[in-house]
């Protein structure tokens, strides 16, 4: 049966008191039955019993009377079969009576069992009510926990933010976050409603301590207590009956929460074994919360100041200084103000670290960084670039006065002394190149190459100076052909635009070619051909001269092996190498490999190199000459006597041919100095067995002069032009 609408429950308890009622209702009805049930029974049994007494006693008088023996008996029979029915009719009333009684006591039996079950089940539905009660209220409070990028920029104003919220769903009077720092202990207190001076005090001295004291922190370690007061709804004079929930941190190793050791829940209202366990499970998240907050909060903190500074020596790095220059141009030019830049550069700074270790050289960029920081005026911009190179501008700073400032730091770090390891001390020196705004340039790139310019012209000056640049437009367009040269020559090499020419180099004695020379060519697209010595500062500084020399010798050979099988087997190739190669780059392996697969003697192979490079490196070089000659190849010192020692040269190490410098040759008919020294080292190379070549022989006199001094070989425009196969 459904019950109208009117009766049912408002609430649980209405719901569990309507319940009750109908069962004691049931109850009571059950028991007036029960008790009417037996008044009928009695009063059956009463008169049943009376109308038995009464046939028996009509028994009895109707033996007395004077009807026949016949009726008398059939009378007699009729009583005693009423009498025999009244007394079954009682024994039936009694059994029935049982019975009923029986079924009456099992109904209430039953009716109680079923009023403890409901009582029960009421019992279990508050239970579940209040704890889904309470999961909605602890899924709003943790609903509210949600991180940011911005939250956690402004954590302290978001545990504000997640503290209201809380108190809005579970009200409480006091907050406290406790936590290591490196001067003692911090503890965060945050009030919630209007509290006195005293009640604030007591919270201060007692809770803490209590909340302390729960953390099992030392009562007297140093604490600084900072105080946050949240609006909220209250008035409170006594902290007497709070209730306080602290939650230390997790002791894990690999928990990362900014030194965060707990958080503490104080309450002045009562508070429920179900709800203590939830506010407890809750603070268990906030303590995750607020310690991993604070812990991003300082590593956002650290990455933005590590994306503008330098970690080792916490001056600004590349990037602030790129982004400072920017700004420095156009607020110069929108004010007509002149600003200047240095760079520094260590002097031979590797050498420190290859003698005394990197933890030594960072000691000494951090005291360079100090040095700079003492220099620099409030307003100018101190960077470290990378590696040992240092930048700085000096706003509203002219030529002049950023001489002044330059020769000052170059002084002061040419008079500090850093400590190495050992306990000796060393002294560093610095090349500074120094640019100025507008009057150098007035753009960022033209700026930094000028300065780069006059940091360059500072070291080639013999380092530990200050170098400016005078005509910076000159500079930068020298510098931007070399570039364009790079890429030209790589674009060349990508697309195999490099070809060899060939120069004969003619026997003296016969008159017959005895060599050729290879000449690297590059061709163009519109088919023009460019030597490529226009392109040897451009080869040197960029590192194109391995690639280069391999392309010449491969096509060089091929080209060399044509004119062997045309029948001069004993002809000899001449192939110029880049000064790298004697850093042992494989350049002998693959022309002993090139040569295996043309099919050419190593014999026929002449490396040359120029003097000035060929002994810049003499460890290297002799290796390189042991190396040569192993494999079967010659080597001939191009440019000879265009060095300060040359005949140091020719004691230390051995050569087969010099190709003598063409500055001596080309003037010997109108020098005699030249003439005596082409002369004489003719002699000498012959005294040492070393073949001699005169370069630059432009005209029939100067052949017949050298000729008459017994030089070998000669080479030279009079003799033959380069030209792209061999005649």
């Amino acid at each position: 049966m459904t019950l109208p609408t009117a009766v049912l429950p408002a609430g649980l308890e209405d719901f569990r008191y309507q319940g009750l009622v109908r069962f004691a209702a049931l109850l009571e009805s059950q028991t007036r039955s029960r008790l009417f049930a037996k008044n009928i029974g009695d009063l059956v049994r009463g008169i049943n019993t009376e109308i038995g007494e009464n046939l028996d006693k009509s028994i009895r008088q109707l033996q007395q009377t004077n009807l026949s023996a016949d009726e008398k008996s059939s009378l007699i029979d009729l009583l005693r079969n009423s009498s025999t029915r009244s007394s079954r009719l009682n024994l039936t009333m009694e059994l029935l009576l049982k019975e009923r009684n029986r079924q009456w006591q099992q109904s209430e039996n039953n009716l109680k069992q079923i009023m403890l079950d409901f009582r029960g089940m009421v019992d279990d539905l508050s239970h579940t009510l209040i704890e889904k009660d309470l999961f909605e209220r602890q899924s709003h409070v943790l609903e509210s926990i949600i991180l940011s990028h911005e939250k956690v920029a402004q954590w302290k104003l978001f545990v504000q933010e997640i503290l209201s919220g809380f108190h809005a769903i579970f009200p409480f009077n006091f907050f406290f976050i406790a936590f290591a720092e490196e001067h003692g202990l911090s503890l965060f207190v945050y009030f919630l409603g209007d509290y006195s001076e005293e009640v604030k005090a007591q919270v201060r001295d007692q809770l803490a301590q209590d909340m302390l004291a729960k953390l099992k922190l030392p009562e007297d370690a140093p604490l600084d207590i900072e105080e946050f007061q949240i609006p909220a709804d209250g008035k409170y004079d006594s902290i007497e009956d709070v209730k306080m929930i602290t939650v230390p941190v997790p002791e894990l190793e690999m928990l990362n929460l900014a030194g965060l050791l707990g958080v503490a829940y104080g309450s002045l209202h009562k508070l429920s074994p179900q709800e203590a366990s939830v506010i407890r499970s809750i603070l268990a998240v906030m303590v995750m919360v607020v310690g991993s907050s604070k812990a991003l909060n300082r590593t956002l903190s650290e990455l933005e100041y590590y994306s503008t500074h330098d970690p080792l020596t916490g001056l600004y790095n590349r990037r602030y200084f790129n982004e400072m220059l920017d700004y420095e141009v156009g607020r110069s030019e929108r004010h007509d103000h002149e600003f200047s830049i240095l760079m520094l550069d260590l002097d031979d700074f590797k050498d420190i670290n290859d003698t005394y270790g990197h933890p030594c050289g960072d000691a000494a960029l951090i005291g360079v960084a100090d040095s700079l920081r003492e220099v620099v005026r409030k307003g100018d911009l101190a960077t470290r670039i990378g590696g040992d190179e240092f930048a700085i501008i000096l706003t509203e700073t002219n030529k002049a006065g950023g001489m002044v400032v330059a020769e000052k730091l170059r002084a002061q770090l040419r008079e500090a002394t850093f400590s190495a390891p050992n306990g000796k001390t060393f002294h560093i020196t610095t090349s500074i190149g120094l640019v100025s705004y507008p009057q150098d340039a007035q753009n960022i790139s033209d700026l930094m190459t000028g300065v780069d310019i006059g940091l360059y012209r500072a070291k080639k000056l013999g380092k530990d100076t200050v170098c400016s640049i005078d005509k910076i437009e000159t500079q930068i367009q020298e510098n931007r052909v070399i570039r364009d040269h790079a890429e030209s020559l790589r674009n060349s090499l990508r697309e195999d635009r490099i070809v060899p020419f060939f120069q004969p180099i003619i026997d003296c004695r016969t008159g017959k070619v005895f060599a050729y020379e290879t000449l690297a060519r590059l061709c163009e697209p519109d088919g023009r051909t460019v030597s490529a010595g226009m392109f040897i500062e451009t080869i040197e500084k960029y590192g194109l001269g391995r690639e280069l020399d391999r392309i010449i010798i491969s096509k060089g050979l091929q080209a060399m092996k044509q004119k062997i099988d045309g029948g001069d087997p004993d002809i000899k190739l001449f192939i110029n190498l880049s000064a790298q190669e004697i850093q042992g780059r494989g350049i002998l392996g693959y022309a002993e490999q090139m040569c295996q697969e043309v099919g050419i003697p190593p014999k026929n192979i002449v490396f040359e190199l120029l003097e000035r490079d060929a002994v810049g490196d003499m460890t290297h070089m002799r290796k390189f000459l042991t190396d040569l000659r192993k494999k079967g190849f010659s080597f001939a010192l191009d440019d000879f006597g265009s060095g300060y020692n040359s005949f140091h040269y020719l004691r230390e190490l051995h050569f087969d041919f010099v190709k003598l410098d063409g500055d001596f040759v080309r003037n010997i008919l109108n020098s005699k100095i030249d003439l005596a020294l082409v002369s004489n080292l003719s002699r000498l190379c012959q005294d040492l067995g070393i073949l001699m070549v005169a370069e630059y022989i432009e005209s029939k006199e100067i052949m017949e002069a050298i000729q008459a001094m017994g030089v070998d070989y000669a080479q030279g425009y009079y003799l033959g032009l380069p030209a792209s196969s061999m005649p």
